[in-house]
């Protein structure tokens, strides 16, 4: 018991082992927030003209396809346009009707929506008898946020076997390990010690990250239960025997690396 005790006082004084713990539940947090997100306005056109060169007709038509920033001089005008930082496409009055300008640095998408405004404002009359009809905006992130979500929860179920691993090899570093080795401990207490904190800590983890990310039914929440403590289980114990054979950080950390692909790659695939 005093044995588990200094391990969570050591774990206490790191504040890598807590941001490694707290790190997938705040990402579970993230992904929930993000997915309630309208990103629609990222796909938007934006233009620029400049005040009283462009008609109030050509301004009402550019605002049904996109926003319309208004310019006071031409100088501002040009000035916003080369921005990198933006995308707007400059539009002026021509004898034909209209001319975008645009700095080169856009998206292909606004390069392409630029060299076509012209020729779409010549049959702008054409155009307006088509009728158009508006689908309801898709969930951008809706094909992989189901898959973000359990990268997270592999991953904070992953969190013991590196803790363990670090933990071990930061003794042999630092010499703990020959105390260790001379304390009156069994081998199980010894496992059990070093084992207790990965373990416990890596469920919390996956635990908290799986009730922000999903809305389980209690068949569902049993499952994950069983699942979580069985993984956490498994990475906590691949992490005693990684700092176990590993006599260096750079060795540990390789073995960490190559165990952990194993086990987020295998459950991703599948």
């Amino acid at each position: 018991m005093k044995g588990l005790i200094c391990q969570m006082k050591s774990v206490g004084r790191d504040r890598f082992c807590i941001l490694s713990f707290l790190l997938p539940v705040v990402v579970a947090l993230a992904l929930n927030v993000t997915g309630s997100i309208d990103l629609s306005s990222l796909g938007e056109y934006y233009f620029c003209v400049v005040d009283g060169e462009v008609t109030d007709e050509v301004q009402e038509w550019l605002w049904g396809y996109g926003d319309v920033m208004v310019c006071q001089t031409r100088e501002e005008w040009i000035s916003a346009i080369r921005e990198p930082s933006t995308n707007l496409i400059g539009v002026e009055m021509d004898k034909k009707g209209v001319r975008t300008i645009v700095s080169g640095d856009e998206l292909p998408l606004w390069q392409q929506a630029a060299a076509t405004l012209p020729a779409l404002y010549e049959q702008r009359g054409a155009a307006a008898e088509v009728s158009i009809q508006i689908l309801d905006q898709p969930d951008v992130l809706a094909g992989i946020k189901y898959l973000f979500m359990a990268m997270t929860l592999i991953t904070a179920m992953y969190m013991g076997c590196t803790f363990n691993a670090m933990n071990i090899i930061s003794e042999k570093e630092e010499g703990v390990s020959l105390i260790n080795e001379i304390l009156p401990m069994t081998p199980r207490q010894y496992v059990v010690q070093k084992i207790f904190i990965g373990f416990v800590f890596g469920c919390l983890s996956a635990l908290i990250a799986a009730a922000v990310c999903f809305r389980l039914s209690p068949a569902g929440a049993a499952v994950m239960f069983v699942l979580t403590i069985l993984s956490a289980f498994v990475a906590a114990l691949a992490g005693l025997l990684i700092g176990r054979i590993s006599d260096e950080m750079m060795i540990g950390v390789a073995y960490i690396k190559i165990v952990m692909i194993v086990f987020i790659a295998v459950p991703l695939l599948k």
